[in-house]
């Protein structure tokens, strides 16, 4: 999750990542995307990285 010069937070969301996720890796990874401002977003430019969450769902047939 990031944070913006707007004051907006956003989320990039990464299907199906390498596991075990390194958080290492992820810490840097969302640096460099501060550091690089490689997202041009709605929202506004990404200026801070907050914390990273994972998010696991499972889905399942009712019928």
């Amino acid at each position: 999750m990031f944070m913006t010069d707007r004051n907006k937070k956003v989320r990039i969301a990464i299907p199906n990542p390498k596991q075990p996720v390194d958080p290492t890796a992820v810490q840097n990874a969302a640096q460099l995307i501060v550091e690089k401002g490689v997202f041009d977003l709605p929202q506004g430019k990404i200026v801070q990285a907050l914390p990273a969450e994972q998010t696991q769902t499972d889905t399942s047939s009712v019928s």
